[in-house]
């Protein structure tokens, strides 16, 4: 399948290799501007709210229910179905000076104004210190996921491609969670799991590229570094580009047809895929041949035969 796309000659990357690293730090620098200004717009998940279970006779129409709430004032609600098409779980974030019992109260009213029959199951108050745990669990679990990434490939390649790989790690973390906050786009538990998703994501296309460029330094022994990495990116170049765009193909269709409640995951990784692909191309192997990798770290010099000097 990857003989599909099959370039004759390697496309010098490596040339533009100072350009993409420029524009890369500039969105950086404004991901890391738009998280320290704006911050991230946590979800309910993390700063504590209300949590009720409404139920009704017959398949609840959950566009209707919002656009009920909407007009109620409490626009900023998740609606969703829970177990089963009849059960509902609406999500309000917490409101100074109105108690979890009293919201409650006034959503069910107007919830009532328009359909009698639906009845409420319970009602359920996440504290803040709740989602403040939920808040630093995640962010510890991103941060050992990333230190377990960077041993693994200190071990298996040599420790360049494991701050290569880091770098642009944190590259695609940043600029997600930095559109997340310029947009302010909600910021949940199903967001960070696609952040995960596409930490994983970002590094499996990063290993592939360098696990080529590895073996390349021992087939290309007159190429330079730069020839040997663009040559390696080249080769998986097809496999890169049909990975990347049959799963932004899935990813999309969850965007536009997975509803409200999946759109925020899918627009995550939406961004971490294009994000991903661009950086395990133009940021690692950039950061590789910087940090002065080259055919001695990967091949042993040849031993010298000795001559025997007869006198």
């Amino acid at each position: 399948m990857f003989e599909i796309i099959r370039l004759k000659r390697d496309i010098p990357f490596m040339k533009y290799a100072k350009a993409t690293i420029i524009v890369s730090s500039v969105f950086f620098a404004l991901a890391v501007g738009a998280l320290i200004f704006r911050g991230l717009n946590l979800g309910v998940d993390f700063t504590g709210g209300t949590v009720m279970e409404v139920t009704y006779p017959n398949a609840a129409d959950l566009p209707k229910i919002r656009e009920t709430l909407g007009g109620a004032g409490y626009g900023d609600a998740i609606v969703q179905t829970f177990g089963s098409s009849r059960d509902v779980l609406i999500r309000l974030p917490v409101r100074e000076g109105v108690t979890s019992a009293q919201l409650s109260e006034q959503v069910l009213a107007a919830l009532k104004a328009a359909d009698a029959t639906v009845k409420l199951q319970r009602v359920e108050f996440v504290g803040p210190q709740v989602g403040a745990e939920l808040l630093y669990d995640g962010s510890l679990a991103l941060l050992v996921v990333t230190l377990g990434i960077m041993v693994y490939l200190a071990l298996r390649f040599e420790w360049r491609f494991a701050v290569g790989a880091i770098i642009a790690t944190a590259h695609d973390i940043v600029i997600i969670l930095g559109l997340f906050a310029l947009f302010q786009w909600e910021f949940s538990l199903t967001v960070l799991a696609a952040v995960l998703a596409i930490l994983g994501y970002s590094v499996n296309d990063t290993v592939v590229v360098f696990d080529r460029i590895r073996e390349n330094f021992k087939k290309m022994r007159k190429a330079t570094t730069p020839e040997i990495i663009d040559h390696s990116i080249t080769q998986t170049l097809a496999r890169t580009v049909i990975l990347s765009g049959t799963t932004q193909l899935m990813v999309l269709a969850i965007l536009f047809f997975g509803g409200e409640v999946l759109f925020n995951f899918a627009l995550a990784l939406t961004i971490g895929i294009v994000v991903g692909t661009y950086s395990s191309v133009l940021v690692a192997s950039p950061v590789v041949m910087w940090l002065g990798v080259s055919r001695a770290d990967f091949v042993k010099p040849e031993k010298k035969k000795e001559v025997d000097v007869v006198p």
